[in-house]
């Protein structure tokens, strides 16, 4: 096996394990922001419609991170 067939090799792996590791914090964030926003909800019920509002909003900020991973894996892989 030549050096180019190793070096392309590995960079395919790499850049999975690189996406497979960006989707941790995405996971992680959306987590908070649901757990937060139950919190809100049980201590102040009449905010309910507001909370969830904002919390839709941080779900889709926080899985932005997960677009952006994923296409970098994209961009390294091609």
């Amino acid at each position: 096996m030549d050096s180019t067939t190793v070096l392309a090799a590995l960079s395919g792996n790499v850049a999975t394990m690189g996406y497979g590791l960006a989707a941790i914090g995405p996971a992680i964030g959306v987590g908070i922001v649901v757990g937060k926003t139950i919190e809100g909800v049980a201590r102040q019920p009449e905010l309910a419609g507001r909370l969830q509002v904002l919390m839709w909003i941080g779900i889709a900020f926080t899985e932005a991170l997960a677009f952006i991973g994923i296409a970098t894996y994209f961009i390294f892989t091609t």
